[in-house]
């Protein structure tokens, strides 16, 4: 299961050990297995404290012993009967969130210069993680997502089709239809499938949907139990957002309503219970930016949102019951495209998710002017262009989930904005071409932006 960024971490290690690296994500979206994986490969010991259940003698290391690191490093060596190396061994503090004191000692291990530190944790940011520590300056911070359209197919022992994409991507030139056909099969299956490690591992072994249903289902329960366990004081609310997400998706338009959640309920009702999904990294969460220039974010209206599940995997397991899934065969009739059901959902969720993985924040275009009609549109994404030009090269992207649609949306905003705006896309289920100024992208190659 090789995941992208083992790359970074073993840049972190070449800089020296100048800071302590968090690798911040979702639960099961493989932190562990990935420091694992990299602490065997690239030093001569590593030791792991996972503090989900270190006892009292290793919290109390923490908490007393760091005057002595002499004492301090030899007693955890001792405890887990691995020896460590002067500047060739890892330490990881794994799940650090469960035992902030930990986290705050980052700044003497560091600075004692004898081994590296590598942090996994979710929840980072949440008040009862931090309560009563000093956040370490010595700490960097990596994000974890569910794994990308690339490293999907990695697992599906295909490392051939994407430095193919990125090339036609560049060239703006189609697949032709027979390389097109195989594209899109891979696609619906990561749409299915979706990027949680566990569930990419089951299906790369036995090729069942179904079974992977299973362990998406499991995920999501331990997601509700973590929602029970962890937002104290308004898990309710919490709880209420996330099973909601499916049906403010299915809607046509997406932008969440949390007046269906309660009556007269308003954003401020809700913002801690969003701000605890999205700092879980459960949620994708997307922003009206009412003006696509370069500061998307300076212009970003908060209280419009559009609410994406961080996994389109997980979000299919979430939106329909597990017997309707058997009884109706719905992963066969969504892998042949023979679904009777609005795709806009899992279409809109997936693009959102695979934005996400390239690096990019979630802005949309929304104005619903009742006046002028000329004014009046929205658009799905807004992504800045790879390079700074001297105007201010946004990227407007307009997700179609059907074969017939009409562009009406974008080329008003294209009329209004044209001064601003770098290279338009409709990302589609069709090859890629390209007709008066606009992109027409297959869904496939949205990673390549």
């Amino acid at each position: 299961m090789e995941r992208k960024i083992y790359q970074r971490l073993k840049q972190w290690k070449e800089e020296g050990g100048r800071t302590a690296l968090l690798i911040d994500g979702a639960r099961r979206v493989g932190k562990t297995y990935i420091a694992r994986e990299f602490a065997s490969r690239e030093y001569k010991s590593y030791l792991l404290i996972d503090f989900n259940k270190a006892g009292n003698a290793v919290r109390e290391l923490f908490n007393e012993g760091l005057e002595d690191l002499e004492t301090f490093f030899s007693s955890l060596s001792a405890l887990y009967n691995v020896r460590l190396y002067n500047r060739e061994s890892l330490v990881i503090l794994d799940e650090v969130q469960c035992f902030p004191r930990a986290r705050a000692a980052i700044k003497y291990l560091v600075e004692d210069g004898r081994f590296d530190y590598l942090e996994t944790g979710s929840l980072m940011s949440i008040k009862s993680n931090v309560q009563d520590i000093v956040i370490p300056s010595e700490e960097e911070h990596v994000k974890l997502h569910p794994m990308d359209f690339e490293e999907f197919l990695w697992a599906l022992g295909n490392e051939t089709l994407m430095p193919f994409l990125h090339d036609r991507f560049v060239q703006k030139k189609g697949l032709g239809q027979a390389l097109h056909r195989k594209a899109m099969n891979f696609f619906r299956q990561y749409m299915i499938v979706g990027g949680m490690p566990q569930v990419v591992d089951d299906f790369a072994r036995h090729r069942d949907y179904f079974r992977a249903d299973r362990v998406k289902r499991s995920i999501l329960e331990l997601y509700r139990a973590d929602i029970a366990r962890h937002a104290a004081g308004y898990e309710t609310r919490v709880r209420r957002i996330f099973e909601e997400i499916p049906s403010q998706l299915q809607k046509h338009e997406k932008k969440f309503r949390f007046s269906s959640l309660e009556k007269n309920a308003r954003f401020r009702n809700y913002q801690d219970a969003l701000f605890w999904l999205d700092d879980a990294m459960v949620v994708n969460t997307c922003y009206n930016s009412t003006e696509p220039n370069v500061g998307l974010n300076l212009n970003s209206e908060r209280t419009t949102l559009k609410c994406y599940m961080a996994d389109t995997g997980l979000l299919l397991s979430h939106a329909f019951d597990e017997k309707i899934i058997v009884s109706q065969g719905i992963y066969p009739k969504l892998l042949f495209e023979k679904l009777e059901i609005n795709k806009g959902m899992l279409i809109e969720n997936i693009v959102a998710q695979m934005l996400v993985s390239s690096g990019h924040k979630l802005y949309f275009y929304s104005n619903s002017s009742r006046e002028d009609a000329a004014s009046r549109m929205e658009i799905d994404f807004l992504v800045p262009g790879s390079t700074l030009l001297s105007r201010h090269n946004i990227c407007p992207i307009e997700v179609k989930s059907g074969k017939n649609y009409t562009l009406s949306s974008l080329k008003k905003f294209m009329a209004r904005f044209g001064a601003q705006l770098g290279t338009p896309y409709v990302v589609h289920s069709k090859d890629m071409r390209e007709e008066d100024g606009i992109v027409y992208l297959p869904y496939y190659m949205v990673p390549c932006l």
